[in-house]
């Protein structure tokens, strides 16, 4: 036990007046004797004794209710958990504002007793303290102290936001704020659910500031979310079934039974089916999406669950091309082997450029780039190359007979794939084909049926290392690669062992190999095609770099909202960072303002980093926090107010002194009015 004001224990000295009196204050007695008194001296015996311990018992209850009279004005408590001050104080208040937030406990959703909880800890402090109330927003009006009062009006504006904050990045921008005050004492409170997924304070060390968590639990941690949607191939085409994933996710402890998933594409809803999920178990499903027309469009994935709804929506887009360009590089004789190939579909658009008069700025208009017959391959050619594939492109490379071998291995190390072996003149024959890859996956209904797979009278050979990332597409029959593709960064390189020409490869005499190779090369984009995105988190959109002047200006335009996002150009690309502009999940309309770039469609969504309901419980978090955080039970019926007075000032026991002086003098008046 300590005392506030320690000064009045000299009070206790008065003690000494009520003994004094009660020593001094006697009356004296002279004797008188009568005859046969003695059985009256022996009842004045008996009474001295009794007025003698009726005194005491008088004396003791003044002398106990003068001494708890003393204690009460020394103000004496019990200490609490953090430092007692006497001056202003510096006080951060985080609510959580997140989605998880709606989630109800016993009796209101988390939202609002996080807001009744803040309103108790502004409360417990003095009007003239500075406060900081801080959401996931963190709105500029957030980011400084301000009165009780007006602490108060900003608490009452809190509502559900779809931003997502790690509590690191919170505390930072608390302890920011707090740094700019002179007052004595600085103090952070943190109201939160504390879901593992944004809780990345590990014991904390920090002695500047006192940080306090006050955790709220809801009823039950259920909550079934789609997480993601994307299709099988990169490219969609007009008039044909798109393969669509979707992953669902169960984030509860109990199986999920006859969870309903509908799709709305083109005005229409249609229901996909029923799933059932095992707790804590993904889902992936199948939709087989009928595309009908070209251009942008736009779906969304839906399910029904109840009470987090932020995520039962997936919205996505995507473009339909009406033309796939492909370039073919040459040596200027044009060869017409890859539009005889590509001409029967009718969505391909061949251009022919030689290499020169090679516009290295376009290259990323195209789907995929032949380069046929190229005797040396120039630096500036190979450098634009380069950019084309790392940026997403694909690229498919025949060499010339009469190919230089020190220009091709100078080229083909800068997308990581193997040097070329001087040409080996003999009939060669392929023996096997991958279908498990892509571009001959799905192509053929039988895939062990007996067609006939392309012969070369001359070929070059790799030398492949064990760093080699050389994935076999068709290879010979000694095992050496007659097709192989190499990954680099975003894109595909396409290496064939033989030239193009007939005399030499029979490729192009095999159409049921060279037309679907060609078609799924075209379409397997390594473009970075996103087909949804996530509000609140950073958003670069790659957009490929017009022959404009300048950095061209974007509108974005949907759910009511109209902004100019941020631009900046990276190599080949313009991206546009959004980043926290919108806090909207919908479908928005992406132009330039000059008309030079086409028009998109982006669909953006809720974070899912909240999906997963899973909190950390107040034994958990003491132990992940540490010693130096403070925890106090946010569902506790306490108020904060008398917790967060009794943690900052100790618990007050001039309270129970003033009582036990009252009962002292009760006691008193009973001892007199009994023994008298």
């Amino acid at each position: 036990m300590e005392f506030l004001f320690p000064g009045f224990l000299v009070a206790l000295g008065t003690l000494a007046v009520p003994i004094l009196i009660h020593l001094f204050y006697f009356r004296r007695f002279r004797k008188v004797y009568f005859t046969s008194v003695r059985f009256l001296r022996e009842i004045k015996d008996e009474q001295s004794a009794q007025r003698k311990l009726k005194h005491l018992l008088v004396l003791a209850m003044r002398l106990l209710a003068l001494a708890a009279l003393v204690f009460a004005f020394a103000h004496p408590f019990l200490p609490g958990t953090g430092s007692v001050t006497t001056g202003t104080a510096a006080v951060s208040v985080y609510i959580d504002n997140s989605f998880s937030m709606e989630a109800l406990s016993e009796d209101a959703p988390l939202i609002a007793k996080a807001r009744t909880s803040a309103r108790e800890i502004v409360s417990a402090f003095a009007p003239n303290d500075q406060f900081q109330v801080l959401t996931n927003d963190l709105e500029g009006r957030q980011q400084y102290l301000v009165s009780r009062d007006e602490a108060l009006v900003l608490i009452d504006d809190i509502a559900i936001s779809p931003a997502v904050r790690p509590l690191s990045q919170i505390v930072a921008r608390q302890k920011q704020a707090l740094s700019g005050s002179d007052a004595e004492k600085r103090v952070a409170y943190i109201i939160s659910d504390f879901q593992k997924s944004v809780t990345d304070i590990v014991q904390y060390e920090d002695t500047t500031l006192q940080l306090n968590f006050i955790p709220l639990q809801a009823v039950q941690e259920k909550n079934i979310s789609i997480d993601s949607a994307w299709f099988m191939a990169p490219v969609q085409m007009a008039g044909q079934s798109a393969a669509l994933m979707v992953q669902v996710t169960n984030h509860s402890s109990e199986r999920a039974e006859n969870v309903r998933l509908a799709i709305e594409y083109d005005g229409q809803e249609k229901p996909v089916g029923t799933l059932s999920i095992e707790p804590g178990a993904s889902l992936t499903d199948t939709i087989n999406l009928s595309v009908n027309r070209t251009g942008w469009q736009q779906a969304e994935l839906r399910l029904t669950d109840y009470p987090v709804r932020f995520d039962d929506v997936y919205r996505f887009s995507f473009e339909v091309p009406e033309f796939i360009d492909v370039l073919v590089i040459d040596e200027g004789r044009q060869d017409k082997f890859p539009d005889a190939a590509l001409s029967g579909a009718g969505i391909f658009r061949v251009t022919h450029q030689p290499k020169q008069a090679i516009t290295y700025s376009s290259m990323g208009n195209y789907e995929l780039i032949i380069v046929s017959d190229l005797i040396d391959i120039s630096s500036g050619l190979a450098s634009g190359l380069r950019t084309y594939v790392a940026a997403g492109g694909n690229l498919l490379l025949f060499p010339s007979p009469e190919a230089s071998l020190e220009s091709y291995n100078a080229f083909l190390p800068m997308l990581g794939a193997d040097q070329m072996l001087p040409r080996v003149d003999a009939q060669s024959e392929a023996r096997s084909i991958n279908t498990d890859e892509f571009v001959f996956d799905d192509v053929y209904e039988n895939n062990a049926a007996n067609f006939r797979l392309p012969s070369t009278t001359a070929n070059f050979r790799f030398s492949s290392g064990a760093a080699s990332s050389a994935e076999p597409l068709i290879s010979y029959r000694n095992g050496d690669a007659y097709l192989a593709k190499y990954p680099f960064r975003q894109g595909h390189l396409y290496v064939c062992a033989a030239p193009l020409a007939k005399q030499y490869n029979s490729l192009v005499r095999d159409a049921e190999i060279f037309v679907p190779m060609l078609y799924k090369m075209a379409i397997s984009s390594g473009n970075d095609r996103q087909i949804a995105y996530f509000v609140g988190r950073d958003l670069d959109i790659r957009l490929p770099v017009t022959s404009g002047v300048g950095e061209p200006v974007f509108t974005l335009k949907g759910e009511g909202k109209e902004l100019i996002p941020g631009v900046r150009t990276s190599g080949e690309y313009i991206l546009l960072n959004l980043d926290e502009e919108v806090n909207i999940a919908g479908f928005f309309d992406l132009s330039s303002v000059s008309g030079d770039t086409t028009s998109q469609i982006l669909a953006l969504n809720y974070d899912r980093r909240e999906s997963n309901l899973s909190c950390y419980t107040l034994s958990e978090l003491t132990e992940l926090a540490g010693p130096l955080v403070v925890m106090t039970d946010g569902m506790a019926e306490t108020s904060l107010t008398v917790m967060i007075g009794e943690q900052s000032r100790g618990v007050p026991l001039w309270r129970f002194c003033l009582i036990l002086a009252l009962g002292f003098i009760a006691t008193e008046s009973i001892l007199l009015r009994i023994l008298l």
